[in-house]
């Protein structure tokens, strides 16, 4: 199952998506959110889930990320050994463990603002898993119990921000528009192995990403069983993986997000987005 959110911002809607076809299901799922997920939100859908009583949805409304404002959002680092070395930075011992603010979530469509002062704005397509029920201790043969299923995620990364300016990577990421999700949440029935997917990102047509979750240096149940020794893990929230090589800051020399640019990202089986870039004009 896809499920999608849609509608303009402050106004979105839960849907499915069925062979292509959008439907509107806010006759029977407020939101998916927090509280739908641990509540047997996915069940219930699937189960009560009509395509011939449900209205379909214009393809031209816009997408929204199809998971309303996650509890958190938890980044991997140099997650990917092709990543690590383009970076100059040594293959971690353990997993790099960061925060993306929530209030950097907008819609797989959405434009990304380069932000004030910015220098040095760079792309990340990165595979996002969403969980689906609380997680404390989870062992990694049990973690992909706890996965209600995958997202596509552009982690926009401000490298100045991130790595010149001291203190934690959380600000290089988190700026406004920094986490564009979607097109769709694909539920895990469908994803036989997160571990062997394909994911790619181009800008204004030249492909720069071309990877596979393969070359994870932790694979997803082993970052759902570490995260979990730490921190509750709640219905709902995101973890982005990492990203593999390709991205602006690995090239020699290196180059960033412009006015104008055009990202185009997709993870096989995940669906595709395409984000205009613009500057600050505040």
């Amino acid at each position: 199952m896809k499920l999608i959110r849609f509608g303009e911002p402050g106004s979105e809607k839960p849907g499915v998506e069925v062979d292509g076809v959008r439907y509107d299901v806010s006759n029977i799922v407020t939101e998916y959110n927090e509280d739908f997920f641990a509540t047997g939100g996915l069940e219930k859908l699937s189960k009560d889930f009509d395509a011939s009583q449900a209205a379909v949805v214009d393809q031209s409304v816009r997408l929204a990320e199809p998971v309303k404002r996650p509890g958190k959002i938890i980044c991997i680092g140099l997650n990917y050994r092709k990543h690590a070395e383009e970076s100059g930075m040594a293959v971690p011992k353990e997993p790099v463990v960061f925060f993306k603010a929530t209030s950097s979530i907008v819609g797989p469509n959405d434009t990304i603002v380069i932000p004030k002062n910015s220098k040095k704005t760079d792309w990340e397509v990165e595979l996002g898993v969403v969980i689906g029920k609380r997680a404390n201790y989870v062992s990694e043969e049990d973690a992909l119990d706890y996965v209600a299923g995958y997202v596509l995620h552009n982690d926009v990364s401000e490298r100045e921000f991130q790595l010149e300016r001291g203190g934690q990577w959380v600000k290089g990421k988190s700026c406004d528009t920094f986490a564009p999700l979607g097109p769709y949440m694909v539920t895990k029935d469908e994803v036989a192995n997160p571990n062997n997917l394909n994911l790619w990102l181009t800008l204004n047509g030249k492909k720069l990403q071309d990877g596979n979750t393969d070359d994870f240096i932790f694979n997803v149940q082993e970052v759902i069983s570490y995260l979990s020794q730490y921190m509750s893990l709640m219905p709902g929230d995101i973890i982005s993986t990492g990203t593999p090589e390709g991205v602006g800051f690995g090239f020699k020399p290196p180059f960033y997000l412009k006015d104008g640019d055009v990202i185009e990202l997709g993870i096989e089986g995940l669906g595709q987005a395409r984000q205009e870039v613009v500057a600050y004009k505040g």
